[in-house]
């Protein structure tokens, strides 16, 4: 059980992922108690974004405001149904607090989300928030409320540090469901890598082990027109240091890339550092690399 809310007339709603996954059947309730059977239209596990959709027309909606322009400090208040109190009255309940911090990372969880640039409340989000709207002092939902701290650890019971997905990341997320019921994460450069070992460094003659060493740059690849070469060893990918071939895609979901978009990697070629923007592809094919 969890919280979702309604962005267009039409009956698009967003909640959280871990709030529908692996759900045989949706039922919405709005508000005054009426239900309706939902179609899940799509789910984003990386960033535990869903999009359901209700049939009806001329619903009451939320506006969406601008998570850019959040400042610490200013008031917020959760919107949800904790504990499944939402059934008794069919009426969501309403915490009032503040923005207690913006740009809040967490990284890859257990689970397979990544909460990067999440927005910190004081306003209590107990179990059964999850996906309801955080809102500002004009009623404009700034995030989706998705999980708390307590003084152990991820589970039930607020102790005022609550987190939510910034609206603008969801709208992203959520106009790509509505598009194509997913977010395209497969992406390929055409670049194949393996870790160093002492035995390589030596052979080879490389001034360090760190990093990873290009053993192919497969043609017409965006690694070819980024103009990688077997040999270049990558130190960095956007400034965070590479040790093996895992760290690279650990970077990219982290980043939360998808196909089309660029990344920067820090090359070693002939004892020379160089930046190189590669652009993440669609795959055509299987292929071993990243």
């Amino acid at each position: 059980m969890g919280s979702g809310v309604l962005v267009s007339p039409d009956g698009y709603i967003i909640t959280n992922t871990h709030v529908v996954d692996n759900a045989t059947e949706i039922v919405v309730t709005l508000r005054g108690g009426k239900s309706y059977e939902a179609q899940l239209v799509g789910v984003d596990n990386l960033t535990d974004i869903a999009l359901v959709k209700i049939d009806d027309l001329d619903l009451p909606y939320s506006e969406l405001g601008n998570s850019d322009e959040l400042i610490v400090g200013e008031w917020a208040v959760a919107l949800g149904n904790p504990l499944g109190l939402f059934d008794v009255n069919h009426q969501p309940t309403a915490t009032a607090g503040i923005i207690s911090g913006i740009k809040m990372d967490f990284g890859l969880k257990e689970a397979g989300h990544v909460y990067q640039d999440m927005i910190q409340t004081d306003a209590a989000i107990n179990p059964g928030n999850s996906g309801g709207p955080l809102v500002n002092a004009l009623g404009e939902v700034i995030g989706i409320n998705t999980f708390i701290m307590t003084g152990s650890n991820y589970s039930s019971g607020s102790i005022g540090i609550g987190f939510a997905i910034p609206i603008n990341r969801v709208k992203e997320v959520a106009e790509d469901l509505k598009k194509f019921g997913k977010v395209e994460r497969s992406y390929t450069t055409g670049v194949h890598v393996q870790a160093i070992d002492p035995v390589m460094q030596r052979y080879l003659r490389l001034p360090t082990s760190e990093g990873v060493i290009i053993t192919d740059v497969e043609k017409r690849s965006s690694g070819e027109r980024a103009g990688l070469q077997i040999g270049d060893v990558i130190l960095e990918v956007d400034n965070q240091k590479i040790n093996a071939p895992k760290d690279i895609i650990r970077v990219i979901d982290e980043g939360l890339y998808k196909v089309g978009d660029n990344v920067t990697l820090t090359i070693l070629r002939e004892n020379n550092s160089i930046d190189i923007h590669l652009t993440l592809e669609e795959p055509k094919s299987k292929w071993w690399g990243f």
